[in-house]
């Protein structure tokens, strides 16, 4: 019986460094577009909508208690009138949104006396985030 000899194989595929590295960049580009990216567009427009915050406007908490802005005490608070005399303060931080207050004509205030014409200025970052800037 004649056994043959059984030789080694070579290593095999440690050849490019950057065959191996292209996976894990892939991945990282996904997970950017598709998390990273997002996350940060959302915060960035909270932290918009939290900045804007007016007296009038109804907010509604993290916790889900409605209620209407009667006092921005200082960049930290605000007073909210939750029901008739009933008021508390709020961490501006744990309000989850905003809706601004709505004058008698029936627009939102915030461009009730701001009556653009047309084709002029898109209304600016605020404009495009409470809808403004469209007609």
């Amino acid at each position: 019986m004649i056994i043959t000899p059984a030789y080694a194989q070579a290593a095999g595929g440690a050849g490019d460094g950057f065959a191996t590295l292209l996976p894990l960049v892939l991945i990282f580009v996904v997970f950017y577009f598709l998390l990273i990216r997002p996350q940060q567009k959302r915060a960035k427009n909270h932290r918009a909508m939290l900045g804007a915050i007016r007296r009038g406007d109804k907010v509604v908490t993290g916790g889900g208690i409605m209620g209407t802005v009667t006092k921005v005490v200082n960049e930290d608070e605000v007073a909210v009138e939750i029901a008739e005399g009933i008021k508390i303060r709020v961490q501006r931080g744990l309000i989850a949104s905003v809706q601004p207050k709505i004058s008698p004509d029936g627009k939102d205030a915030t461009s009730a006396g701001t009556d653009q014409k047309e084709g002029s200025g898109s209304g600016g970052m605020l404009g495009k985030l409470f809808g403004g800037g469209k007609k």
